[in-house]
């Protein structure tokens, strides 16, 4: 179970385990910040703000890291991990047989289907796109500036595409997935790292189109079949 604390609350008297996020005081350990309470190894707590919380219904891309029968375990940018189930997986998935299907490290596009009380966060596959993803690239960026990314009605994300000549998935957990020519994604990976950096600006849009308009006329964009 997940144990939420705030600063001063009191996590053990062991000192030598005492690590990110504490502070030793009195020879007791103490939460120096808001967050959520790690005590496998050392004693830590792992900050919750500005980190993505999921919820049911959103689509993420995970990276499996772990797989223990009969559950992968997959990182989803969050302090809590997400699970897949084997009769998830389009085909039968025997005991000893996970890695064939996905392996440590792989990407694939889920969903949140349920996220109980105790954090416990079920996934499925998003069934359009099989996994493991390959052939593109995965860049990450804060959640809170998926929005943005994305514009308002999606003009901004829309523009990416068409004026990038990439396929572009925007994930709710913070990352993108981005497949095509190389140099077009080379492009659109750093254009998206300028918008979430600039986020808060005003006619950013613009700036994107004339951007992305004036590098297609330097041809520095390849026309491609990604879509």
């Amino acid at each position: 179970m997940y144990k939420i604390v705030v600063p001063g609350d009191f996590l053990s008297t062991d000192i030598r385990r005492a690590g990110e996020g504490t502070y030793v005081e009195n020879g007791k350990v103490y939460a120096l910040r808001y967050g959520i309470l790690d005590d496998k190894d050392e004693i830590r707590v792992v900050p919750l703000s500005g980190r993505y919380i999921p919820k049911r219904g959103d689509v993420v891309i995970g990276r499996v890291e772990d797989i223990m029968y009969p559950y992968w375990v997959f990182d989803i940018a969050s302090p809590y991990k997400g699970l897949l189930h084997v009769s998830e997986f389009p085909a039968k998935v025997e005991y000893g047989t996970m890695d064939r299907f996905l392996r440590i490290d792989d990407l694939a596009i889920v969903k949140v289907v349920n996220v109980d009380p105790m954090m416990r966060v079920e996934l499925k596959l998003v069934e359009e796109f099989r996994p493991p993803l390959h052939g593109g690239r995965l860049i990450e960026v804060p959640h809170t500036k998926i929005p943005r990314i994305i514009g308002r009605n999606g003009s901004m994300i829309k523009i990416l595409k068409e004026e990038g000549r990439c396929f572009i998935f925007v994930a709710k957990n913070g990352r993108i997935w981005i497949r095509g020519n190389e140099r077009n994604v080379d492009l659109v990976a750093e254009i998206i790292m300028k918008i979430a950096e600039k986020a808060h600006t005003s006619g950013l849009t613009d700036r994107v189109t004339q951007y992305l308009r004036a590098a297609r006329g330097g041809k520095n964009v390849v026309r491609n079949k990604a879509h």
